[in-house]
């Protein structure tokens, strides 16, 4: 039989073989293997994470002006651009060093900057150096201005009509739009826009920013109390703040299960607003029954800086994560209206909420996809005292009496002339019972 077919002949390569160059794609491959960004130690600004961004998408975007490469160029965002110019050039006005020495600065820092993020970033080194001088001036005059009013130029419509700075505000807050902290201080130390009066640190500006912008997620305060020299960016700022101020003893967590505010006050718990401004401290007198908060003020926009601090705390490498801690340990406590009523009630929360229901849904929606490490929760000894002094009968008795026979003092008398009455009744019915017999 004749096979039909064509043939091949060695002089001829077959439908399978591929010219190659070796030495090109060695060199590729080599090239490839020297861009570590994604696995570098000095990593720390991150994408979120794809299940916490699909529960809020507006808390990790940001609205104004992007910082940084993950949402430069954006369509949206470009009418910053102007602004950022702007500022650069006042920037430029108050240093003691040109642009061309910015640059060279920026320039030699570029391998560390890059490796702080956890994306690798495609633009050119010409490109991403101009982005980083344009975008860290920005942030720098920003909080200058933030802190004094006498550097904001009529003409800028972020402190004046028609007012950007809350938008601002929580855009260079976002995780997604960071830079790393040390270019900052790098670029700012030869600024010269105090003259011979001394000049705030970075570190101050960025706390007195936060101080007057979130209350009671960064009080001032702290500031001398707390190590902010390894801060990474002004997230983390944050997440350093939020660390606890004293020791603390962290146990493994059996049942992740606590009695409700609600359930607290029913069984005695008195509810003492703390002469402490940090949020983590939290602490619970068992003797005394008394459960002491910080104040905590909600608005509008504190779901984002409370979520973007969570997301971070969950992209890097910590030890804890305090923040998110927090945000189990309060929907622990508020499942309620009833439960927000009563911390409202004994100045804990200061509500600017449109309703006491939307603080309970705030941190109901906060727990979703919130990370806990069993071994390791900062809240572990906190909740097993709540919990043992809720399951004493007599503490629950007590204050059902209390709240429902002694709650006021008319309700007091009537409470004790009952008794005398009813004490009386008895003696004149055993006198008379002595007497027939």
């Amino acid at each position: 039989m004749e096979t039909v077919g064509t043939s091949s002949t060695d002089d001829e390569p077959s439908r399978h073989q591929v010219s190659l160059d070796i030495e090109t794609l060695a060199k590729s491959v080599k090239a490839e293997l020297e861009i570590s960004y994604a696995f570098s130690d000095t990593c720390c600004i991150y994408k979120v994470p794809e299940q916490l961004r699909e529960l809020n998408e507006k808390a990790y975007t940001p609205r104004l002006v992007s910082i940084g490469p993950i949402h430069h160029a954006k369509e949206k965002l470009k009418a910053m651009e102007d602004h950022k110019r702007m500022y650069l050039k006042e920037f430029l006005a108050q240093s003691e060093v040109s642009v061309d020495d910015f640059i060279e600065l920026i320039k030699e820092k570029e391998t560390r900057l890059r490796n702080c993020y956890a994306d690798t970033i495609e633009f050119s080194s010409e490109y991403f150096i101009k982005m980083i001088l344009m975008d860290a001036a920005f942030v720098i005059m920003f909080l200058l201005k933030c802190n004094y009013i006498e550097l904001r130029e009529s003409r800028d419509s972020i402190f004046y009509p028609p007012y950007k700075k809350i938008h601002v505000s929580l855009d260079i807050c976002l995780l997604e739009n960071q830079l790393p902290f040390f270019i900052l201080d790098e670029l700012y130390r030869p600024s010269t826009i105090f003259g011979n009066s001394p000049k705030p640190t970075l570190i101050e500006l960025t706390h007195w920013f936060f101080s007057r912008e979130w209350g009671s997620w960064a009080v001032g305060e702290y500031l001398g109390r707390v190590d902010f020299s390894a801060v990474k960016h002004l997230v983390d700022f944050l997440t350093i703040y939020h660390r606890p101020t004293e020791q603390q003893q962290f146990g493994e967590l059996e049942v992740l299960t606590a009695p409700s505010v609600k359930e607290l006050h029913q069984a005695g718990v008195k509810f003492v607003l703390s002469s402490s401004k940090h949020l983590l401290d939290i602490k619970f007198d068992r003797n005394k029954g008394r459960l002491e908060f910080p104040r905590l003020r909600l608005e509008d926009r504190t779901e984002i800086i409370i979520r973007n601090v969570q997301a971070f705390e969950q992209c890097h490498d910590m030890e804890y994560r305090y923040v998110g801690d927090y945000i189990c340990l309060m929907g622990l406590f508020l499942g309620a209206s009833k439960d927000v009523e009563i911390l409202v009630e004994n100045r804990i929360i200061e509500n600017w909420l449109p309703s006491k229901a939307e603080v309970a849904k705030l941190f109901y929606n906060l727990q979703k996809e919130n990370i806990l490490w069993p071994d390791g929760f900062l809240f572990e000894g906190l909740i097993k005292d709540l919990n043992a002094f809720c399951e004493r009968p007599w503490n629950k008795w007590k204050a059902n009496l209390k709240q429902n026979y002694f709650n006021t003092p008319w309700a007091a008398i009537s409470v004790t002339g009952a008794v005398i009455l009813l004490i009386l009744t008895v003696v004149q019915s055993v006198c008379s019972i002595l007497q027939v017999v």
